[in-house]
């Protein structure tokens, strides 16, 4: 059901409820919600609110649910929205929506195209978000934990962008700590010769072949010498563009790039510590600084900093989430895997402890989390584990050039073409489950152009419709003036209340942070049209009818399309 429609008719059933109650002496009552009938046949809309009241109100609830039918049918524009409404079983009120009603999304889709359902920015419950998602440490190439991310994040930036809200993307790169001097080091001992199980091979250095590249490109750059810091600092340079090259790849950007070691160097860190002492929220035991995050319902407090000097790797967290708060950003969303489970009560306790200290009134929940838990990637009917470039799992540039079919005997184009192929595959994949379940991945069926892949299953929806619509060759003014009464079948009676569904499920998708939901909301609608296709001819000699029905497939095609996008996958005219 369309928002509008959906909004009118509660505000008449908020309209009837009040005035029964007065005429009762009745205070407040609530809003009333409205549901989709399990059964079609069963009307375009429901409410239970006459069984929801009836106890309190002492009355049946059919003879509420009468009164209340009674009530509304009174109110002017009511004929207008409202086709017929029946009172069923116990007392539930069915609605049937008029013909007028129903028709007038394809309008609007018609009319914003692009823009349906994207509200104007700053208008949203809050003006503006950041969005804190992939953050991978630069030691490595991206693997498919951070193409989940990425995935995720981008989707649900995309999605809160719809709903009015200025949306920040922000990558936080750890290039401080332990795992980058591991790093230096692993570079270092390729350097002098050394691989992987050699004897004097590094016991923490990383294994992967990325390692040798690395060293390979430093002996042959400017910057070459054989200092530790030198090699540490070209190391981490060297990974982070090769993060950029794959998430540029991967059709994803971010507004800033924010690094950890800033955090040490402005003496953010050592700022937050001194913070959290002067207000009480720390301790000295055992040689190390305790952080009191009992106090804010930890199951044992935490370490700061260890008995060496050194911080645990939340403290710079702290100072990262006082960064956000202190830059405007409300709003904060993490993306992360789900074994940063532990450090949500850590980060927030330390920002209660700054909030306190600073006279900020940050909510207690502050930051939102995202958690997603693995992915297993299936190929030829068995689990892939490792990479031979990564050493220890598969990377983003793999999932994508495997899902795409790269081989290296194709040209350029037909390169990009399979890698778009594979990039909108691990996309859709990777968003089609709610994060925090596990998934598997089969590269095999990412592989398979029928409707058994998903991904393929919506796209080739939206290139058929292109294929009715350049058949007929018609101008789109033509399909805005169609009289759409005529679409009176069971199949476009279904389409059209799921192209009503759309603005409700971008609403509730970023709501919840649930960019599933919407591609969910892309398969059924995919699956409707597909119905409807193969049930009713579009191109009829019947004038007016094969305009009603292009019209109708126009508008399906707009919100496949703007439903992709938001995914980060693409819309094609041709497969």
């Amino acid at each position: 059901m369309l928002s509008n429609n959906k909004n009118q008719l509660i505000s008449m059933l908020s309209a009837a409820l009040q005035g029964l109650a007065q005429d009762r002496g009745i205070g407040d009552v609530p809003q009333p919600r409205l549901e989709r009938p399990k059964a079609v046949d069963h009307g375009d809309v429901a409410c239970n609110i006459a069984l929801q009241l009836s106890k309190a109100w002492k009355l049946n609830p059919r003879d509420l649910a009468q009164d209340l039918v009674e009530r509304l049918q009174q109110q002017s524009g009511f004929g207008d929205l409202i086709a017929s409404c029946e009172i069923a079983g116990p007392g539930f009120i069915n609605f049937r929506l008029t013909k007028a009603a129903k028709t007038k999304v394809i309008a609007e889709i018609l009319g914003a195209k692009s823009q349906f359902c994207v509200l104007p920015q700053g208008s949203g419950v809050v003006p503006s978000a950041m969005i804190e998602f992939v953050s991978a440490n630069p030691t490595g190439p991206l693997h498919v934990g951070h193409g989940r991310q990425a995935a995720l994040g981008d989707a649900l930036a995309n999605l809160l962008g719809t709903q009015g809200i200025a949306v920040h993307r922000e990558f936080y790169y750890n290039d401080a700590g332990v795992q980058i001097a591991n790093l230096a080091l692993s570079v270092q001992a390729r350097l002098q010769g050394l691989k992987p199980g050699d004897a004097n091979w590094p016991e923490q250095a990383y294994n992967g072949e990325y390692i040798a590249e690395i060293a390979t490109a430093f002996k042959a750059s400017p910057e070459y010498r054989e200092d530790l810091e030198a090699i540490r600092q070209f190391a981490v340079a060297y990974l982070r563009n090769e993060q950029d090259i794959d998430l540029k790849t991967f059709g994803v950007q971010f507004d800033c790039y924010y690094l950890e070691s800033s955090l040490y160097a402005d003496g953010s860190v050592a700022q937050i510590v001194d913070d959290l002492q002067t207000i009480g929220k720390t301790y000295e035991a055992e040689g190390a600084l305790w952080l009191k995050t009992t106090d804010d319902g930890d199951d044992k407090d935490r370490v700061m900093r260890k008995s060496d000097g050194s911080f645990t790797y939340f403290v710079p967290d702290v100072a990262y989430h006082t960064s956000k708060w202190k830059r405007g950003f409300e709003k904060v969303i993490n993306v992360q895997g789900s074994d940063h489970h532990g450090t949500i009560a850590r980060v927030r306790s330390g920002l209660q402890g700054v909030a306190l200290k600073r006279g900020w009134d940050i909510p207690k929940s502050y930051p939102d989390y995202v958690l997603h838990k693995m992915v297993t990637v299936m190929r030829n009917g068995e689990e892939v584990k490792i990479s031979k470039r990564a050493g220890s799992y598969v990377t983003v540039r793999d999932l994508v050039e495997w899902s795409g079919g790269v081989t290296p005997e194709m040209t350029s184009a037909e390169r990009e073409l399979a890698l778009q192929r594979g990039r909108d595959a691990v996309r859709f994949f990777l968003i089609s489950r709610k994060a925090d379940t596990e998934f598997v991945f089969d590269i095999d069926l990412a592989l398979q152009q029928n409707d058994e892949n998903p991904v393929f299953y919506v796209q080739y929806a939206h290139a058929r419709i292109c294929s009715i619509l350049a058949q007929w060759g018609g101008q789109a003014a033509d399909l805005v003036a169609a009289d759409l009464s005529l679409l009176d079948s069971k199949a476009s009676d279904h389409l059209l209340r799921r192209l009503a569904e759309y603005p409700e499920v971008l609403a509730d998708a970023a709501a919840d942070l649930a960019p599933h939901a919407l591609a969910f909301y892309l398969r059924d609608l995919a699956g409707d049209f597909h119905t409807f296709y193969n049930a009713d001819r579009v191109l009829v000699d019947d004038q007016a009818l094969k305009l009603a029905r292009l019209a109708l497939l126009s508008a399906t095609r707009q919100v496949l399309e703007n439903g992709l996008k938001l995914l980060g996958v693409s819309a094609p005219a041709k497969m």
